[in-house]
């Protein structure tokens, strides 16, 4: 939540730009926040890319600037049930019947009534005011009152009326079913079955900036002594987590001596790199390299240990973001342009070590890109899956007999990880190493359930370990 906003605008703040009610004015934080809602949901956008764009363009900065990005995120995570609250106030006629700008604003509105600190009156008045400048008088009156009947119900009151109704778990918690689904039967995979709402919370749960000071190149510590409030993360010995402000001013990022990279992340770059092997261990692979946060953190432990990482993405666009991250590490890391699925056919038995990040759903990392939940749907997953099966088998002809596969995917979705892995172990003469004893040092204790179908996986989670939900399998190639 974030401290009270009721209006004003001071003179210091540049003019927010205007559509075209110029009879009518709105508060130019919350007319900020709704050109990125309004970005994301008609223009595909992705709030963590428009947000700081729209931010600058208006000049808004410190307590301005954390009650537009949670009035934005906060809104994102929270739009099922926003729209059930909507919908509920608007009867015989269905949430998206209604115009996307007034929509949008609704939620707006409701996020303010129910989840930040602002008062209901402050809460309804400026969103009647920013109706009348993104969406015209016409439908003032209807905001006006859904927004009073929305306020007039406790919020306990509305989690039992939309928890009663139609996929109401799903609904209370703003996830799409499927996904609910998904989540419950992997968590029931990994032996914790009761923790779906614990999961669901957590994904509605605003996510720390996390840092990542590459070895050999910064220190943790002496980041830390730059940056007050900073917090060494639990697991990785290079991660640290910001209390706020932007990742881009902190000594070290532009240059790419520092990167902004979940602890997870982090983690799984770890174990790709320090998974213990037979033979040699100088050729490395990361398939699926783009943004390059992974890269980086494999190249800087590939230079201590004599190593060479070829770097391929196959888009030009996120191949950059790779060069871009492995800046200072260049010595040890090659980008190049490449579709993953033939590099096996090309470079047969060439690699000692592969990681495949490999393209999936996101589902792990909700709380960090709350839009995605609602872009995507159960129609991608089999294009999805079908994807990483062929990289699966391009990463395994390009391994040596002897050599490891990291397969890692920022999804728990059973498909996509579990169900992968087993296939792979069929159509391949691979043996699953332990996962979870390999993290161990990192102080992470991950049970396996005696009945897992894949022992020796790791599923990292949320509401457990603070990261996005990441899943590791480390597989050997044994001819």
């Amino acid at each position: 939540m974030t401290g009270d906003r009721s209006g004003g605008r001071p003179g210091s703040r540049r003019p927010a730009h205007r559509p075209p009610h110029e009879g009518a004015a709105a508060d130019p934080i919350r007319l900020c926040a709704h050109r990125v809602l309004s970005a994301v949901e008609t223009d595909d956008a992705y709030a963590n890319l428009a947000l700081p764009h729209a931010l600058r363009d208006e000049g808004l900065t410190g307590r301005d600037a954390a009650f537009a990005t949670e009035l934005v995120y906060g809104t994102l995570r929270l739009q099922g049930r926003y729209d059930a609250m909507i919908g509920a106030t608007i009867e015989g006629r269905g949430v998206h019947a209604l115009q996307p700008a007034l929509r949008i604003a609704l939620r707006m509105g409701a996020h303010q009534i129910h989840a930040m600190r602002v008062p209901t009156r402050a809460a309804v008045y400026e969103t009647v005011n920013l109706v009348k400048v993104v969406a015209g008088p016409a439908p003032v009156a209807l905001a006006n009152a859904v927004l009073r009947r929305i306020a007039d119900r406790p919020l306990d009151e509305w989690e039992d009326l939309i928890a009663a109704g139609p996929d109401g778990l799903a609904t209370w918690h703003s996830h799409p079913p499927w996904i609910v689904r998904a989540f419950r039967q992997s968590l029931a995979l990994h032996g914790r079955p009761r923790d779906l709402v614990d999961l669901l919370e957590a994904d509605n749960t605003p996510a720390a900036v996390t840092l990542v000071a590459r070895p050999g190149l910064a220190s943790r510590d002496d980041l830390a002594a730059h940056l007050p409030g900073a917090e060494p993360t639990p697991y990785s010995p290079y991660g640290l987590r910001l209390p706020g402000g932007l990742p881009g001013d902190v000594p070290g990022v532009a240059a790419g001596r520092v990167g902004v990279q979940d602890e997870g992340s982090q983690l799984m770059a770890l174990l790709a790199a320090d998974a213990p092997i037979d033979g040699p261990d100088r050729s490395w692979l990361d398939m699926c390299a783009g943004p390059g946060g992974k890269t980086a953190l494999l190249a800087a432990r590939a230079r201590t240990r004599g190593a060479y990482v070829i770097a391929n993405e196959i888009a030009e666009h996120r191949a950059d973001l790779v060069r871009r991250a492995v800046r200072p590490l260049r010595d040890v890391v090659d980008v190049v342009l490449g579709d993953g699925r033939y590099i096996g056919e090309d470079n047969p038995g060439y690699f000692d070590r592969v990681l495949l990040d490999a393209p999936c759903t996101g589902l792990g990392s909700l709380r960090r890109r709350p839009e995605s939940r609602w872009r995507r749907t159960p129609d991608d997953v089999p294009d999805l899956t079908r994807l990483q099966r062929d990289l699966i088998d391009s990463a395994v002809g390009a391994l040596r007999p002897g050599g490891l596969l990291c397969y890692v995917t920022c999804s728990p979705h059973p498909a996509e990880t579990i169900t992968q892995v087993l296939d792979a172990t069929r159509r391949h003469h691979l043996t699953v190493l332990d996962a979870p004893a390999l993290l161990r040092p990192f102080g992470l204790d991950l049970e396996t359930p005696p009945e897992a179908p894949v022992p020796g996986v790791a599923q990292l989670w949320p509401h457990l370990h603070g990261t996005d939900a990441m899943f590791g399998a480390v597989l050997r190639r044994e001819g």
